[in-house]
């Protein structure tokens, strides 16, 4: 009896911190508890208009902007974690400014966070909004009114650990695609976000040896619409046709786009890129560290297919350490390259140059 209570409080954790994310993205306020600490935590993207009136009626002069220690770097602040921001009253105009503007600097002694602050940054990635939240703190969380979800900072703490290891299979079929006509789609749901990941296996792969692999990060500016920015769209073709060429292998096309940042503020950085900032300079203008991305739940998907040891596709070499990290034997692994263009060619030097990938 005491193991099932254990586990349906562990379940109830986790389900309350995918009820938080959603409200978040819904431009919502959430509670946040530890021991006997509360706060009212609002993402910057969220803090207008009626919200700001909102907070204001709770925020006693005491709230504060925490920025991830990336984004204070960007404004002056040299930091290895992130930090704190008074704010005496609810600017709208500054709030925005300390966040996200790129010729911001900060105008105010940077404090220490607590673990509040840290869980609601940490919930604002998972929620994939920019990573600057306001935080009130609360002398009890019943002002806020029932509505509000709550949640407890332990949980946001422990939600990618136990969200990587939650995965299952939910459907799967044959899906023949131009230049591999023997490929099955097999569709899992859970990790984080309760967002669906795909496997793509391709031909037959003998599971007895070591099987080709790729990580494939969805990008669907590269993959779909052919963005001349990157060079995804190459490598994910490339990598279907070696596999069905090759005796098969396995591609997971993974819901990480951006690096993990999300669709939105890919676009985001993608506009400060056209400003002349490289790819990882214009994620640390919006607060990012150079890679968000974790593999441990990919590496969930290989053991749920049978797959213990790779062959792995890929430049990257953290994608080789963290699948060794996560169990799966990388026996080998080999580079997978496509085209140079104009538009390209500073992206690919970027990612050679500043995070170490693998160049021909």
């Amino acid at each position: 009896m005491k193991q099932r209570r254990s586990r349906l409080i562990d379940d109830f954790d986790h389900l309350s911190v995918e009820r938080a994310i959603a409200e978040l993205r819904a431009g919502r306020a959430v509670i946040v508890t530890d021991d006997d600490r509360t706060g009212l935590i609002a993402s910057v993207e969220s803090v207008g208009g009626e919200m700001a009136k909102s907070l204001a009626e709770h925020a006693d002069n005491k709230a504060h902007l925490v920025l991830t220690a990336a984004r204070l770097r960007r404004i002056g602040v040299e930091r290895q974690t992130a930090g704190a921001i008074a704010l005496p009253r609810l600017d709208q105009e500054r709030i925005a400014t300390l966040a996200l503007r790129l010729d911001a600097r900060a105008d105010a002694p940077v404090g220490a966070t607590s673990v509040i602050d840290r869980a609601g940054l940490e919930l604002a990635a998972l929620a994939l909004l920019i990573p600057a939240i306001i935080v009130i703190p609360l002398a009890t969380p019943s002002i806020a009114g029932e509505a509000i979800q709550s949640i407890r900072a332990e949980a946001i703490e422990q939600y990618r650990r136990h969200a990587a290891t939650h995965l299952s299979i939910v459907s799967r079929a044959p899906v023949p695609l131009e230049g591999a006509g023997s490929t099955e789609f097999v569709v899992f749901r859970g990790g984080e976000g309760l967002r669906d990941q795909v496997a793509i296996i391709v031909g037959t792969p003998d599971l007895e040896t070591a099987v080709p692999t790729r990580l494939h990060s969805a990008c669907l500016t590269g993959d779909l619409f052919g963005s001349l920015k990157c060079d995804c769209g190459d490598q994910l073709r490339e990598t279907v046709k070696w596999m069905s060429e090759n005796g098969g292998g396995v591609l997971l096309y993974l819901d990480q786009e951006g690096r993990g940042n999300g669709i939105a503020n890919k676009i985001r950085a993608y506009a400060f890129q056209a400003k002349g900032l490289d790819t990882y300079d214009a994620d640390e203008l919006l607060g990012f560290d150079m890679d968000q991305r974790g593999f441990d739940f990919a590496a969930e998907m290989l053991r749920q297919l049978g797959v213990h040891r790779v062959t792995l596709l890929t430049n990257n070499p953290e994608k080789i350490a963290s699948l060794r990290r996560s169990g799966i034997e990388v026996a080998a692994h080999k580079r997978i390259f496509g085209r140079e263009t104009s538009d390209n060619v500073h992206y690919i030097a970027t990612k050679r140059d500043k995070a170490g990938h693998l160049g021909e």
